[in-house]
């Protein structure tokens, strides 16, 4: 699970477990399977929204 670190700046950051990281891999290549060219691959993404659960610490 994703979780955002709130700092003192008022930025916040998003840590990433190896789960995460792996779904983000999987996903993308479930996408952008058969799609060699990069303008192909980017419209294809431009058209997918990818959500992660988050926990705030």
């Amino acid at each position: 699970m994703a979780f955002i670190i709130e700092n003192n700046n008022g930025r916040r950051s998003i840590r990433l477990n190896t789960d995460d990281i792996i779904n983000i891999v999987r996903e993308y290549q479930n996408i952008t399977y058969g799609s060699y060219d990069y303008y192909e691959i980017r419209k294809k993404l431009d058209n997918f929204d990818l959500f992660l659960p988050e926990d705030i610490i």
